[in-house]
């Protein structure tokens, strides 16, 4: 049956409302006093919007916007997070550069545009399996709008009282997984279209030229999400290989012809991860600290996306059993090549004896996986489905569809609210970074120069308005400019020109109230057990040990020493400008411009050092 496109394109269109709802939360929150700041969906975001603007700007594939330290002849730098999964920041910033748009409105649009082509090749796949495209749109939502729930996150915790809201439609974190999505799901598309196929042989040979172009299509939508992100392409991976060692297994009619075609599709992915094993080979030394590498051949199995799969696989058993499902049937084996994917990611340590940081199979791919799973076991049944094509299927799909689209709602009123007030506070803070922009339009040096921002979320937002670095940020240690001992020692700096004191750093910690500062002195790792599977509490011992270095680093600090960077510019809020002792010690402040709640200074460092009352 033909696909009617109209259906496909309402769902996208829900979709891209959904991903622009957190803006226009935003927009209703700020009303007339909106700056035109992004609402971001996740506080990860920023450190993406940051590599978007620098790409913008011109500079390099390698750059570092936290530093400034950009590759360069002079000085190369190591490939980075971003710089080797460059294919979604490029994608964006290619016409974003060539339009005149900002990274703020990029970040935006792009994330639209990505949830509306995700949606649409969800559609494709699902109306090629079941011919109905009432179905394919119901399935697409069900599938994206329950993301979350999949993952067993998100508005559900709050519901139940279980955990809180948290995360808003994950796979709308933009570019990182976002612009995969589309690239991930058209893989899929690809994939049942080359295996799809009753014909005889003589009609399969004149089908030869569509299946190399099938299968070409499908290798660049795989290259794509293996520069665009790691655990979206290593499910994808997963699901192949389970795949084409189905088909070997079972043997379903004509599978030597598939065999050959997965042989070619296979070299292909394999020739797209040359480069980026060669790019791989040339990173940063701290990243795989950052990212949490854990030796490991654990089991893991209880996960919730597995658990879905599990009921996926049961279902599909008891239909064989009863005869409503044919083992060998190339449909039946998909749908379990997707309900066995995420047991796969899961579990792939057994075999590698490497994990890292499985929660992101978790709520970035896994979940989308096992709802696809099921949507697509559910085709199965109502493609034989008597009367699926009178009034009352048609209905009862579009009320399915109505039920998804309901509960994406449902997930954006608990979910974005959560991050509703940082998205104000950004917002507020927007006119200092565009006066920044203003002060650097005609510096060479502009990348070089430094801002001490003593607004946490505000200062790690700043590199996406403004082209200056800053002294710190949380996110800046993704990227490779800093190595760890440096990024520790600048946090010393930011709390010393703040005036916390040893008691305050270390009662912070020890409360769990000062993640910031967990985060900064001792990783990501160690602030929560949801990233680590080797987790490990911080003891008081390891927070007061830490809390003397910092005492000690502040006795001795010089802010004209070797290697500290020189401050250009200080942004505080208003209600911190009474505590600037020691950054009046040893900078002169001029220049005092105020913007809303912020206030921005310039600063040059002093001959000498002022004497600090009581200090």
């Amino acid at each position: 049956m033909k696909l009617q496109w109209r259906f496909g394109i309402i769902a996208g269109l829900f979709l891209a409302i959904f991903s622009l709802y957190p803006q226009m939360k935003m927009l209703y929150l700020r009303g007339a006093e909106w700056n035109g700041h992004y609402a971001y969906n996740d506080v990860d975001e920023v450190a993406y919007g940051s590599y978007l603007k620098a790409l913008i700007d011109g500079r390099p594939r390698k750059n570092d916007p936290y530093t400034g330290r950009d590759d360069s002849v002079e000085s190369p730098q190591p490939e980075s997070l971003f710089s080797i999964q460059f294919a979604g920041p490029m994608t964006v910033a290619i016409p974003a550069r060539i339009l005149g748009i900002g990274a703020p409105w990029a970040m935006t649009i792009s994330g639209a545009l990505a949830a509306f082509l995700t949606a649409l090749a969800i559609f494709w796949l699902l109306g090629m399996i079941t011919g109905d495209s009432i179905f394919a749109m119901a399935g697409s939502l069900v599938v994206l709008a329950g993301g979350a729930l999949w993952a067993g996150e998100g508005a559900i915790g709050e519901i139940l009282g279980t955990s809180y809201s948290y995360p808003y439609f994950p796979g709308f974190r933009r570019y990182i997984p976002a612009m995969a999505f589309p690239a991930f799901f058209l893989l899929i598309g690809l994939v049942w279209k080359i295996i799809d196929r009753e014909t005889p042989k003589t009609e399969d040979q004149k089908l030869q030229p569509q299946n190399q172009l099938l299968i070409a299509l499908a290798i660049l939508a795989f290259a794509y999400t293996v520069f665009s992100y790691f655990y979206v392409w290593t499910a994808a991976a997963a699901w192949l290989g389970c795949l084409g060692l189905l088909f070997v297994i079972v043997r379903p009619p004509g599978v030597w012809d598939d065999v050959k075609r997965f042989a070619f599709l296979g070299v292909g992915c394999l020739l797209a991860l040359v480069p980026y094993a060669y790019l791989l080979s040339k990173r940063s030394h701290t990243m795989d600290d950052i990212q949490l590498l854990v030796r490991t051949r654990s089991l893991d199995l209880t996960r919730t996306p597995e658990l879905v799969g599990f009921v996926v696989l049961v279902v599909l058993v008891i239909g064989i059993f009863l005869k409503m499902f044919a083992l060998r049937d190339r449909a039946t084996l998909f749908a379990i090549s997707l309900a066995l994917t995420p047991m796969i990611v899961f579990n792939q340590q057994l075999i590698t004896g490497q994990s890292l940081q499985p929660i992101h199979y978790q709520v970035f791919i896994g979940n989308y996986v096992a709802g696809l799973a099921v949507v697509v076991t559910f085709g199965l049944i109502w493609r034989t489905a008597d009367g699926r094509e009178r009034i009352g299927g048609k209905l009862a799909m579009a009320a399915l569809a109505l039920i998804a689209a309901g509960w994406g709602f449902v997930e954006c009123h608990y979910t974005v609210r959560v991050l509703d007030d940082v998205n104000v506070m950004r917002d507020e803070a927007y006119p200092v970074g565009k006066r920044l922009t203003e002060l650097a339009a005609n510096d060479p040096n502009k990348y070089k120069q430094v801002v001490l921002h003593l607004g946490i979320a505000e200062g790690d937002d700043l590199p996406t308005i403004a082209p200056q670095s800053v002294l710190w940020a949380r996110h800046q240690h993704v990227f490779p400019g800093l190595d760890w001992q440096e990024s520790k020692e600048r946090y010393y700096q930011q709390l010393l020109y703040q005036g916390v004191e040893e008691r305050q750093l270390s009662n912070g910690m020890k409360k769990g109230e000062d993640f910031v500062s967990m985060i900064a002195l001792f990783g990501w790792g160690r602030h929560t057990d949801r990233l680590n599977s080797e987790y490990k509490p911080l003891t008081f011992g390891e927070i007061d040990e830490e809390g003397r270095k910092y005492a000690e680093y502040s006795r001795n600090f010089n802010a004209r020493g070797q290697g500290i960077p020189r401050l250009d510019y200080l942004v505080t809020p208003i209600e911190l400008e009474q505590y600037l002792d020691n950054v009046d010690k040893w900078y002169e402040r001029t220049d005092r411009e105020q913007f809303g709640k912020y206030v921005l200074y310039r600063l040059a460092l002093k001959s000498e050092p002022s004497v600090v009352a009581g200090g």
